[in-house]
């Protein structure tokens, strides 16, 4: 160590100059000729996971449209002709749609797949476009998906994890597409 005072050299551990007798202070390292890390930019929860959750909402609606296909596929081939000829188990001579009863599931199980892809699909942009009924809209239909087992359950966790607390209503209402 150095005194500051007269610049004689101080042994280590001794609080006074042996030479001037000023107090030695032991020589702190400055930081200041060291860069300071820039403080990170915290992006809200909103933001951050809105277009993400608009794109699942989009891509949830074209699967349940798809799996809402084969369904009717399946259903009209196990209660109708089947798949093949007349050696085919399910296969028989009411009709058609099979049992008298099948035949009235094929335009329910239309009639829903079309409804839910929709609706999906309707969330996925109205969150894209950022409508301000948009989030009221995604935590609805976010709460119906929860029945909805594996995908939807997912979303619909996911949703409201985003969208359902106050202070992501106030975010979402600053972003939300006023016009």
């Amino acid at each position: 160590m150095v005194c500051q005072a007269c610049g004689a050299s101080v042994v280590d551990g001794v609080y006074f100059c042996s030479k001037c007798g000023a107090q030695v202070v032991a020589a702190q390292p400055t930081y200041a000729a060291y860069p300071q890390p820039p403080a990170p930019v915290l992006v809200p929860r909103v933001r951050r996971h809105l277009q993400t959750l608009g794109v699942l909402w989009c891509a949830f609606g074209a699967y349940r449209f798809i799996s809402g296909l084969m369904g009717m596929f399946f259903l009209h081939a196990f209660a109708g002709r089947g798949f093949g000829g007349y050696d085919w188990p399910f296969n028989h001579s009411h009709g058609v749609f099979g049992q008298p009863w099948m035949a009235s599931l094929l335009p329910v199980i239309a009639v829903y797949t079309v409804v839910m892809a929709g609706l999906a699909l309707f969330v996925g942009y109205s969150l894209l476009t950022r409508r301000p009924w948009g989030r009221t809209l995604a935590i609805v239909v976010g709460i119906l998906s929860l029945l909805k087992p594996f995908f939807g359950t997912a979303l619909g966790i996911y949703t409201l994890w985003v969208l359902a607390p106050g202070a992501s209503g106030l975010e979402y209402d600053a972003i939300a597409d006023r016009t």
